[in-house]
C-alpha cells in the first residue's frame, strides 16, 4: 500500500464543492474531518470490548482517507479549507486521546505541510496549547512521529517572524534537551537523526542563549510536563557526547547529516563554554579528536579522490576544521594533540589546500567562457566563497601545527611522505605572508632534518632567505 495514496478529485461533484482552484472536494474533505472527530469523541472512548479511542492501529479505509489529506495538504487551498474548519484543534484532540501512533504521526504531518504556508505557520505557532502539545510529541517513543514533529519544528523555526516563538517556547522547556539528547545518543533510525541534527543546528544558530543554557544542562533535571510514552528515567545527558553519538550513526549513510552535526559542533566552538565542554570532558575530549581526525585522515579528500571532491565536501570540512583548530589551540598539551601522533593531519590539510588550488584554477577557467549566464558567475563567486572560508581554517590549523613540530617531527613525516618539497611548497605558499612567523619557525626545524629540502624552498620563497 502505498504511504500516501493519490488524493481524490472533485470532478464529478456538483458545482461550487472545489477547494481553491483544485479539483478536491469540499464535501469530501469535511467528511474526514468529521470521521476524525467520531474516532475521538467520548462516545466512542467508552470502555467496551475494544473501544475506539483506546486503539493503536487504524482501520484499513480510515487510513487511506487521511492519508489523502496529508497528500493533499502540500496544496495551499487545502491548507487554508483544513485551517479555516479547525484542523489543528481536532488534530489537538488526537494528540490528547489516541493511543494510535499511526493516526498521531499523520496529523503531525499534515501539520507540518500546513505550516509551509506562512499565514497558517503565524497561526500554529501562536496557539500556545497547541504549541506545548507539539514539544511534547519529541518525547514520543513512535520514530515516525519524532520525523514529522522535528519536520514540523525545522518549518516553523525556519520561518523569521514564528521562529522566535518557538525558541522561547523551547527555552522554557527543559524537558526538549532532556528529548532531543535521547534521540541523537540512543536512535539508529538516520532520517530521524539528520531532521533532529537540523533542528538543533537551526536552534543553535537563532539562539546563542538557548545553546548556552543547552551546553550548561545536564546537572538539573527536567521540569517540563511529563508524557505518558516519553522515556523513563532519562540519564544525565551532556550535549557533546550525544551529538558524537548521532554523528557517527550518520557519517557512513548520510554525508549530509554528517555535515549537519558537525556543523553543530562548530557552533559550539563559538563561545567559550562550548569548547571547554569539548575539551573538559571526562576523557579531556579525545572522542571528539579522534572522530573528527578519522574524518579528515581516512574518509574526506582523500588521495585517490579528485581534486573537484573539495567542493562537494568544502563545508563538513569547514566545520571539522573549525572545531579541531579550537582544541589544538586549547589542548596542545593532551596526549591526542601532540604532534607525533598527529603527521598525518597535517598532510591531509595540505592537500586539501592543493584540491582547493585545483578548484581554483577550474573556477577561473570557468569564468572566462564567453557566454556564460550570469547565474553561473554567481554560482562560481559563492563557491570561491565557501572554499576561502575553508582555506582560511586550514591555514590557521596547519600555522599553528608547524610551529609545535620538531626535528623528531619533521623526520618523521618526511620518512611518511607527509612532507617533501611540493607538500610543503603548497604549504608556503598558502600561508605566506599571513603566516610568515610560522613558517619561518618550521624552516629551522628542517634545516635541522633536511638541509637541501630547507635550501630548496629558501630559493623558491625569497623573502624567507632575506630573513634568516
Amino acid at each position: 500500500m502505498d504511504r500516501n495514496p493519490s488524493p481524490p478529485s472533485s470532478e464529478a461533484e456538483e458545482e461550487g464543492d472545489a477547494v481553491g482552484n483544485t479539483v478536491y472536494s469540499k464535501h469530501w474533505l469535511f467528511s474526514i474531518l468529521t470521521r476524525l472527530i467520531e474516532v475521538i469523541s467520548p462516545e466512542k472512548t467508552e470502555p467496551a470490548g475494544s473501544p475506539e479511542g483506546m486503539r493503536t492501529e487504524l482501520d484499513e479505509e480510515m487510513e487511506n482517507d487521511i492519508c489523502k489529506v496529508w497528500d493533499m495538504s502540500m496544496d495551499e487551498d487545502v491548507a487554508l479549507f483544513l485551517q479555516e474548519f479547525n484542523a489543528p484543534d481536532i488534530f489537538l484532540g488526537v494528540f490528547a486521546k489516541s493511543k494510535c501512533p499511526r493516526l498521531t504521526e499523520i496529523c503531525v504531518g499534515i501539520l507540518g505541510n500546513m505550516a509551509c504556508f506562512q499565514d497558517i505557520c503565524m497561526s500554529i505557532s501562536k496557539d500556545e496549547n497547541l504549541g506545548q502539545v507539539l514539544l511534547q510529541r519529541l518525547c514520543d517513543s513512535d520514530s515516525p512521529t519524532l520525523l514529522e514533529t522535528s519536520r514540523l519544528l525545522l518549518t516553523c523555526l525556519s520561518q523569521p517572524e514564528v521562529a522566535n516563538v518557538w525558541v522561547e517556547r523551547i527555552r522554557e522547556n527543559p524537558s526538549v534537551y532532556d528529548c532531543v539528547c535521547f534521540i541523537m545518543s540512543s536512535s539508529t533510525n538516520v532520517e530521524l537523526l539528520v531532521k533532529v541534527g537540523e533542528v538543533v543546528d537551526k536552534l543553535f544558530d537563532l539562539d546563542e542563549e538557548l545553546m548556552l543554557n543547552w551546553i550548561k544542562n545536564g546537572t538539573c533535571r527536567s521540569v517540563g510536563p511529563s508524557v505518558d510514552d516519553s522515556p523513563e528515567e532519562l540519564p544525565d545527558f551532556k550535549i557533546v557526547p550525544c551529538i558524537l553519538e548521532a554523528a557517527k550513526q550518520v557519517r557512513s549513510d548520510n554525508p549530509e547529516g554528517l555535515d549537519v552535526y558537525m556543523h553543530i559542533l562548530q557552533l559550539l566552538t563559538t563561545v567559550d563554554e562550548g569548547i571547554q565542554a569539548i575539551v573538559q570532558a571526562p576523557d579531556g575530549g579525545k572522542e571528539t579528536w579522534s572522530l573528527l581526525y578519522d574524518l579528515v585522515c581516512q574518509e574526506l579528500c582523500q588521495p585517490d579522490d579528485p581534486p573537484i571532491i573539495v567542493q562537494e565536501q568544502k563545508t563538513v570540512l569547514a566545520s571539522i576544521l573549525s572545531v579541531l583548530s579550537a582544541m589544538f589551540a586549547s589542548q596542545t598539551e593532551q596526549e591526542y594533540a601532540k604532534m607525533r601522533k598527529n603527521m598525518p593531519l597535517i598532510g591531509s590539510l595540505i592537500r586539501i589546500l592543493q584540491y582547493m588550488e585545483g578548484c581554483g584554477k577550474r573556477s577561473v577557467g570557468n569564468s572566462k567562457e564567453p557566454e556564460q549566464e550570469e547565474t553561473g558567475r554567481a554560482d562560481i563567486n559563492e563557491e570561491d566563497f565557501h572554499l576561502k572560508i575553508l582555506k582560511d581554517i586550514c591555514c590557521e590549523l596547519l600555522s599553528n601545527m608547524l610551529q609545535e613540530l620538531t626535528k623528531e617531527n619533521t623526520l618523521e613525516g618526511l620518512q611518511q611522505g607527509h612532507l617533501n618539497e611540493q607538500t610543503c611548497s603548497c604549504a608556503f605558499q598558502n600561508l605566506l605572508p599571513l603566516y610568515f612567523a610560522s613558517v619561518e619557525s618550521f624552516l629551522e626545524v628542517l634545516r635541522e632534518a633536511d638541509q637541501t629540502l630547507a635550501d630548496n624552498l629558501e630559493k623558491r620563497f625569497p623573502s624567507l632567505k632575506v630573513h634568516t
